[in-house]
């Protein structure tokens, strides 16, 4: 069992879902709104590092998704700009134990390898983004980033 800090944006069905996938599996979560937390360069950067850029963001967010904002054109140090002043961009959720091993996005295999996932089997279409846009009835796809 491991004590994780599980950063989300509020009402999101997806990061509902995978709460209650981590707790089935005996975590304990410090839950926290990704929203309104005080980000810093270095501090966003500790959880986004290890990826590309372009992984970095949200696909599911309305600018990315309708193609008004493309990741992959975007510097590193222009992306962790855009994403301090419009943390909804953020891809979540972003998840930290208490060795300070930080984690970006839902990937079922890497938080089973991380911590393990014993529990429920994983929801069809809950993977990588916080928002489960292909499990029927969870997340619409144009719901509000």
């Amino acid at each position: 069992m491991a004590r994780i800090v599980f950063y989300e944006k509020p009402g999101c069905a997806g990061n509902a879902r995978q709460k209650d996938w981590l707790r089935a599996a005996g975590h304990e979560l410090d839950v926290r709104d990704l929203l309104s937390e005080a980000w810093t360069h270095e501090r966003l950067l500790g959880f986004l590092a290890a990826l590309p850029v372009s992984d970095w963001f949200n696909r599911s967010a309305p600018d990315v998704r309708e193609g008004r904002l493309v990741p992959e054109r975007l510097s590193p140090a222009a992306a962790l700009d855009l994403l301090l002043s419009q943390p909804q961009l953020i891809r979540r959720p972003l998840m930290e134990d208490s060795t300070g091993h930080r984690v970006a996005g839902f990937d079922p295999a890497q938080i089973d390898a991380w911590i393990g996932l014993s529990g429920p089997a994983v929801p069809p279409g809950m993977g990588a983004e916080g928002c489960a846009a292909a499990f029927p009835g969870s997340c619409p796809i144009r719901h509000s980033d």
